[in-house]
């Protein structure tokens, strides 16, 4: 059972009755994505903020940001990156989110040390074990084909 759904049941806030076996699994599929019984797998979430360096020259603060975009397209092709974008202003100085497939926070932070904008100090990056469906990576497929003008 979900670890969600085995909370939810033992405190009595959902009935769980016998499983439900999905007519549609496909078994060499979930397999490939690395899938458990429930669809899911473990990935790092890095949330991105604002980071130390301030007073850059622009043209060094602009490169560092094409780079950091460029850096996002090689993690995406790697494999190592299914998930990243920018987010709305706020006030904790977040900035951004990727979710890593790697699970092992030393091999995501020798990741992120490849971002210029992350190396020169412009972002920084909070990592968190996230555990979603193991069919996210599928939609980069269809994703790749909707941008009309690259970031």
């Amino acid at each position: 059972m979900r670890p969600l759904l085995t909370l939810l049941a033992a405190v009595g806030l959902v009935h769980v009755t016998a499983a439900q076996h999905n007519p549609d699994h496909d078994p060499a599929l979930a397999a490939s994505l690395g899938a458990d019984d429930w669809g899911m797998r473990s990935y790092t979430l890095a949330i991105l903020r604002t980071g130390p360096a301030t007073g850059l020259e622009k043209a060094v603060t602009d490169s560092c940001f094409r780079g950091h975009l460029d850096n996002i397209g090689r993690l995406v092709e790697s494999g190592d990156m299914v998930v990243a974008g920018p987010l709305g202003r706020n006030d904790k100085g977040y900035r951004g989110l990727f979710i890593f497939t790697a699970t092992d926070t030393a091999q995501v932070r020798t990741l992120l040390r490849t971002d210029p904008a992350v190396a020169a100090g412009l972002l920084a990056a909070d990592l968190y074990p996230w555990y979603g469906s193991a069919a996210l990576p599928t939609y980069l497929e269809q994703a790749d084909k909707v941008w009309k003008v690259k970031p």
